[in-house]
């Protein structure tokens, strides 16, 4: 099968931001893998994945250590080239759209001699937007993120939650189509992820962005995500995948369903975990 990554039917859409409230549901990017196989090397590390996912909505990627999480991730957002199979992407592009694939890392990424307003502006500024509209679109987001009195502060000042809140923002003000999240919350403590987790579901919500996201953190799966998907040890297949039809926003941790959820996904990927991280030990991550 020759490998492929392409756009299938992208299009620009008739209009408006990423950001506001009245955004539909069915505007921004479908993506859709097929059959998606990827070797390092001899390494097999992903294998067969086929998975659908519709726009505006989020997909979480759990699985063991060195299942491929972040690879598929990678391949997605076309940093990467499969071995075999393809991912392609169809739906509406908004023309303010800067970067239609965006990712936010574990790692804040923030320039310490900029403030709060210049980090986000440095994605900004080798657009065609003129000082206005930059100035503009850096307001909604930090406003959008509960950073707007903070525009003129410095990451030192900051917290560890507030400093990727501002990693969050700069991605957004490219208002993305896709939005690629690799373990946003890893680097914080518990508290601040606790924190942070709640923010992250009236921020995703309100963007409306569709949003694919890796973690190892099942809770985080759970509060997050439209549909989970599960990942078997490498190489990853698809083990199963739980959708969740409650809004993000209407859940808790603490929530009955949630907490059931939360469980089958460790029944599923317990086992394997525990092998896969003895085999980490010899062949490392993928």
């Amino acid at each position: 099968m020759t490998p492929s990554v392409h756009r299938g039917a992208l299009r620009l859409a008739s209009g408006g931001a990423i950001l506001p409230d009245n955004r539909p549901r069915d505007r921004g990017l479908a993506l859709k893998v097929d059959h998606l196989s990827h070797r390092y090397g001899d390494l097999s590390v992903l294998d067969g994945i086929d998975l659908a996912i519709e726009p505006g909505s989020v997909a979480v990627l759990v699985g063991p250590s060195g299942c491929g999480k972040s690879t598929l991730l990678n391949i997605i957002g076309g940093l990467l080239k499969p071995s075999d199979g393809s991912v392609s992407y169809s739906g509406e592009i908004a023309p303010d759209c800067i970067n239609p694939f965006t990712y936010v890392f574990q790692d804040f990424a923030l320039l310490p001699w900029r403030s709060v307003g210049g980090n986000v502006s440095l994605v900004l500024e080798d657009s065609t937007l003129s000082a206005r509209e930059r100035s503009q679109r850096i307001d909604e987001v930090l406003a959008l993120t509960g950073l707007k009195e903070f525009k003129d502060a410095y990451p030192g000042q900051l917290s560890g939650g507030m400093r990727q809140r501002v990693g969050i923002s700069r991605a957004l003000s490219v208002r993305p189509a896709c939005l690629l999240m690799d373990e946003p919350l890893s680097a914080l403590d518990a508290q601040s992820r606790l924190l942070l987790l709640e923010e992250f579901a009236q921020i995703i919500d309100r963007a409306r962005t569709t949003t694919v996201y890796v973690t190892h953190n099942l809770n985080e799966a759970v509060r997050l995500g439209h549909q989970i998907v599960v990942l078997s040890r490498r190489p990853g297949r698809v083990k199963e995948i739980i959708r969740i039809d409650r809004p993000i926003t209407e859940r808790r941790a603490t929530d009955a369903d949630m907490v059931e959820i939360e469980a089958h996904v460790w029944d599923l990927i317990r086992n394997e975990a525990a092998i896969a991280d003895k085999e980490l030990g010899h062949a490392g991550d993928a």
